[in-house]
């Protein structure tokens, strides 16, 4: 039963491969960089974060996925940089990219606008654990022992930032690789993203941060959508829908450090799958981490000297 399991999420896989290529994330209002290169740095801060999600729990061989980011900004060249790694697990499937981002900063207003670029690879690799039966046994797309493939990828954005606001608009596989040792075709995914920030009746101590991402690649497409509070700058609940997918609640505690230069925080999110699979899996599961600090520029100490003063 259980190679049974694996074989059916392989092959739901395999058909849902072309529409979905990234990472599915729930907290997705804390990952902008991965599928955003113009992110990088715009925070003014260093910044990681991480990410491990157990989607479709119930499965045997379900899909696994974990991300980490880290960026930071270059103050002195208006830009910031940015570095993606990204890993998922899905039955005989495996799937890797690192991404090193770019991204060019120019205030306008109130924010900051940015003009990114990154570049990395993408790999895939099939496993030889099938368990099948004819005609699927002797289907060459299947692999008898295995099989990687991997190729360069790029992806570009624009983000804008201010104090309440932010929305970005980007594009990723760019080059759209075609891995033909693993038979899978990248394709070319167009992200929209936005949130905002209300602190309800001018009090900041109650926040509504309502937020959004569309993506899509030209032929499906995928709403999230999100409301959350955030209470005293420290807990926040929350509430995510995906169309034809799941409703997921949130909760995270952050907590900023004494000298108020930098902010740990931590989230948990649950999706109760609405689709079809829902009569098969228990929900997903995912947690994230996050730690920024704030780079500040030393003082720029200048030293006066005078013969008459020794």
């Amino acid at each position: 039963m259980r190679g049974i399991l694996t074989a059916v999420v392989s092959v739901v896989v395999a058909s849902a491969s072309f529409a979905q290529q990234d990472p599915q994330l729930t907290q997705y209002m804390f990952d902008r960089l991965s599928i955003n290169p113009a992110v990088a740095g715009t925070t003014g801060q260093l910044c990681a974060t991480g990410f491990y999600r157990q989607q479709w729990s119930g499965f045997d061989g379900a899909p696994k996925t974990g991300l980490i980011n880290a960026h930071m900004p270059i103050a002195k060249i208006s830009s910031g940089v940015g570095l993606s790694f990204y890993f998922d697990e899905l039955g005989q499937q495996k799937s890797n990219f690192v991404r090193a981002s770019y991204s060019y900063h120019r205030k306008i207003g109130v924010g900051t606008l940015g003009i990114g670029l990154s570049a990395g690879l993408l790999a895939h690799s099939l496993g030889n654990d099938w368990v099948a039966r004819d005609p699927v046994a002797d289907d060459a797309a299947i692999p008898g022992n295995g099989q990687s493939d991997s190729k360069f990828d790029m992806s570009a954005g624009l983000y804008y930032t201010s104090p309440t606001f932010w929305i970005g608009i980007s594009s990723t596989h760019l080059t759209e690789p075609e891995l033909s040792d693993v038979s899978i075709a990248s394709v070319r995914h167009y992200w929209v993203q936005a949130g905002y920030d209300w602190a309800i009746k001018g009090d900041k101590k109650y926040v509504l941060q309502p937020s959004t991402l569309i993506k899509s690649d030209g032929t499906s497409t995928q709403l999230d959508l999100n409301a959350t509070f955030l209470y005293n700058n420290q807990v926040w609940l929350g509430v995510s829908y995906r169309t034809e997918d799941a409703i997921a609640p949130m909760l995270g505690y952050q907590y900023q450090m004494p000298n108020k230069k930098s902010m740990l925080k931590i989230g948990y999110s649950y999706d109760v799958t609405t689709s079809r699979l829902k009569n098969y899996s228990s929900g997903s599961h995912e947690i994230m981490l996050n730690y920024c600090v704030l780079l500040e520029k030393k003082p720029d100490l200048q030293i006066y000297k005078n013969v008459r003063f020794l």
